[in-house]
């Protein structure tokens, strides 16, 4: 039986219930259909695509197409998920109006329920323009890879005191612009409460401690199906790439050795067919 709709409200009455929100990225439609079954409450369609399958040393270079692409993919496996498409880098920086040009692309183009953006204060107004034209958007501070020039690579944020208060005023800044939900990422435990307790809506940490509303991870580092590098914060359940890799090389093994295919993978001609084509090859010549 296919589950109700995750919408904004639900979220909402879990984080005032106390209750855990699972949120897990995604980029296709196979995988989808499987977060749409474990009924994770988000699905996130990150701009981290372009290094986890476009192979990308960054996710710079993700244009607003892939990601509307990848989006639309997702909705069509994930009908019951909260889903968020993630504007790519400059898709909103540039001006407040391409910002709401381009989040409407994932509103009305790939049926997203929400769009996500990098920053605090420096974002704000993006934030309450999108809001006044109905586009729900969940703000993502501390490390935000879209800003890896500036911050030094992939470094966690808000570990002295300084740094830590931003954080929580950013916080509280994305909140009154309008924020529906905020994305904390590679911030301490203690940080992430402190912003957790003083917020009205929900605070989802990837990296940041027990102390959120709900967590996410990419789900590729989860499935052990990224092999460039590990975050600290990441649990993987499980093994994908030596399944994988097992896979293919048996079935290379298969074919070199004329294992495979076997009988039972091909088809058969109908009943009769097979006399008539040897008669139609011998009149041909072809026999």
């Amino acid at each position: 039986m296919d589950r109700a709709k995750v919408t904004l409200p639900l979220l909402q009455e879990k984080m005032r219930q106390g209750q855990p929100i699972t949120m897990l990225t995604c980029y296709d439609y196979p995988t989808a259909l499987l977060e749409e079954k474990a009924g994770i409450d988000i699905i996130l369609v990150g701009d981290s695509l372009g290094m986890t399958v476009l192979g990308y040393s960054s996710t710079l270079p993700v244009t607003m197409d892939a990601m509307v692409l990848h989006a639309q993919a997702v909705r069509r496996g994930a009908p019951g998920a909260f889903l968020i498409g993630d504007m790519p880098y400059m898709s909103y920086q540039v001006d407040v109006r391409e910002a709401i040009r381009n989040a409407g692309r994932f509103m009305a183009e790939a049926g997203c329920d929400a769009v996500k953006l990098e920053g605090g204060r420096n974002v704000a107004d993006v934030v309450a323009a999108l809001t006044r034209a109905t586009i729900p958007v969940m703000g993502h501070l501390g490390l935000t890879p879209q800003s890896l020039a500036q911050l030094g690579g992939f470094v966690a944020q808000g570990r002295s005191a300084e740094t830590a208060l931003r954080v929580i005023d950013d916080a509280r800044i994305l909140e009154e612009a309008g924020a529906c939900a905020i994305l904390l990422e590679a911030v301490p435990p203690e940080v992430a409460q402190v912003v957790t307790r003083r917020s009205g809506v929900p605070i989802i940490g990837i990296g940041s401690g027990p102390h959120c509303h709900g967590q996410l991870l990419i789900v590729h580092d989860l499935l052990g199906f990224f092999e460039a590098f590990t975050p600290k914060f990441v649990k993987k359940y499980a093994d994908l790439n030596a399944v994988i890799l097992e896979a293919f090389r048996r079935y290379r093994a298969d074919v070199e050795q004329g294992a495979f295919p076997q009988p039972e993978h091909c088809y058969s001609m109908r009943a009769g067919e097979g006399e008539k084509l040897r008669r139609l090859l011998e009149e041909k010549g072809l026999a």
